[in-house]
C-alpha cells in the first residue's frame, strides 16, 4: 500500500495522542523525539494535555501518533495516517476508522522478539518445576518436578500465526530440538524453521499434532474465542497452551475444564480472556497454569524502535513510499 498522498506546498499537522496508550515503555524522551523529528520536517506539531483539547486538535491533523479511539477518530476531517503506539489494534479497529482511507500502521513486525522470550519462559516455567517449586516452596517437591519435567527436543510445537511474533518462536523452538508446524491464513513468509504452514481450515491437524501450541495470533472476528472447548479438545493429549497475544482469543472456563481433565497438560497465559485477571479467577491458583500480567512485550529497546518506525514511516510518507508496518483494516491485522 502506497503512503497516503498530500498536497504539496502544504503544512502538515502533526497530533500526538497519548492519553490511551498503555506501553510504559514509551516515555517522555521518546514522545520528545518524536515531535523533534516531526518538526525537523516542517511539520506543525500540537500536543494535547487532556482529551478535550485531543478533540480539538485532531480536527485538522493529517497524522496522528499514539493511540486514536473511536470517540477520537469521530472528530478528525483531514487525518490521513496514524502510527499507533502497540502491536495489537483491536481496540482502534471500530466505527469509520475501518472502512476510511486513513492508512493505520502499528508496531507490527517489531515485538517478536520479547514476545518470543517470554512465551518460551513461560513453558520452561512449567516443563522444568519452576512453578511447582515456587508454589510450594518445599524440598518435597522435587518429586513432582521429576516425575512432570519433559524435554523440548523431538516434541512438535504448533504456531498459531506465523508472523513477526511466531517466525521468532520458530527459530527458539527450533534451537531446542523441536519440530515446528504452523497455521496461518497468509504468512508474510515461512522460515526455514517451520516444517509446514497450513490454512486455517486445518486447525485440528496442527492442535491434534502438537506437544506445544504457541499463540501469537492477532485478535480478529475468526480468532475470538478460538481455544473453546471444541478446539481445545482437538489439542494433542497432554499438551500445553502457551499464549502471547489476546486473551480474548481463549475461553476462560474452557481453558479450566481441559486442564481440570488433565486433556491439557498446562497452561502458560501471559494474557487471559478477562485483563485485569479478577482475584477470584481459578486461573490463579491452578496448580499447572503460570500467569504473568500482559507483560511479554516489555522491551528496553521497545520506545526506541516504536521512534525509529515513526522516523522511517515520516521520511516514507513525505517521499510518497509505502509505509512500515501497514494494518490492513478489513482483515484487522
Amino acid at each position: 500500500m502506497a503512503a497516503p498522498r498530500v498536497e504539496r506546498g502544504t503544512r502538515m499537522k502533526l497530533v500526538v495522542v497519548m492519553s490511551g496508550v498503555t506501553v510504559p515503555e514509551v516515555e517522555e524522551r521518546h514522545v520528545k523525539a518524536v515531535v523533534e523529528a516531526a518538526k525537523a520536517a516542517g511539520l506543525e506539531v500540537a500536543q494535547p494535555r487532556n482529551r478535550e483539547d485531543e478533540e480539538a486538535e485532531i480536527v485538522d491533523a493529517e497524522i496522528a501518533f499514539g493511540g486514536v479511539e473511536p470517540r477520537l477518530f469521530a472528530h478528525a476531517k483531514r487525518l490521513r495516517w496514524i502510527q499507533s503506539v502497540g502491536a495489537g489494534v483491536d481496540r482502534y479497529l471500530k466505527g469509520p476508522l475501518v472502512t476510511s482511507d486513513v492508512v493505520l500502521t502499528s508496531e507490527k513486525g517489531l515485538v517478536g522478539t520479547q514476545l518470543a522470550e517470554q512465551a518460551l519462559a513461560l513453558l520452561l516455567a512449567l516443563t522444568r518445576g519452576i512453578a511447582i517449586s515456587m508454589r510450594e516452596q518445599t524440598w518435597d517437591a522435587r518429586i513432582p518436578i521429576r516425575h512432570r519435567s519433559w524435554e523440548l527436543g523431538g516434541r512438535t510445537a504448533g504456531l498459531l500465526a506465523l508472523g513477526g511474533t511466531g517466525a521468532e518462536i520458530a527459530k527458539r523452538a527450533a534451537a531446542f530440538g523441536m519440530r515446528v508446524i504452523a497455521i496461518d491464513p497468509e504468512p508474510p513468509m515461512i522460515p526455514p524453521e517451520v516444517e509446514w504452514c497450513k490454512a486455517p481450515l486445518h486447525l485440528h491437524e496442527m492442535l491434534g499434532q502438537s506437544d506445544v501450541v504457541f499463540c501469537s495470533a492477532p485478535l480478529t472476528a475468526e480468532t475470538r474465542g478460538l481455544f473453546n472447548k471444541t478446539n481445545l479438545g482437538a489439542m494433542k493429549p497432554e499438551s500445553i497452551l502457551i499464549n502471547v497475544s489476546r486473551g480474548e482469543i481463549g475461553v476462560e472456563e474452557d481453558i479450566l475444564e481441559a486442564l481440570d481433565s488433565g486433556h491439557l497438560r498446562a497452561a502458560g497465559l501471559d494474557v487471559v480472556p478477562r485483563e485485569p485477571l479478577p482475584r477470584e479467577s481459578r486461573l490463579w491458583d491452578h496448580p499447572h497454569v503460570v500467569i504473568t500480567p500482559h507483560a511479554a512485550g516489555a522491551s528496553p529497546f521497545r520506545g526506541d524502535r516504536i521512534v525509529e518506525r515513526f522516523r522511517r514511516n515520516l521520511a516514507h510518507i513525505l517521499a510518497d513510499e509505502p509505509l512500515e508496518g501497514i494494518i490492513d483494516k478489513i482483515k484487522e491485522y
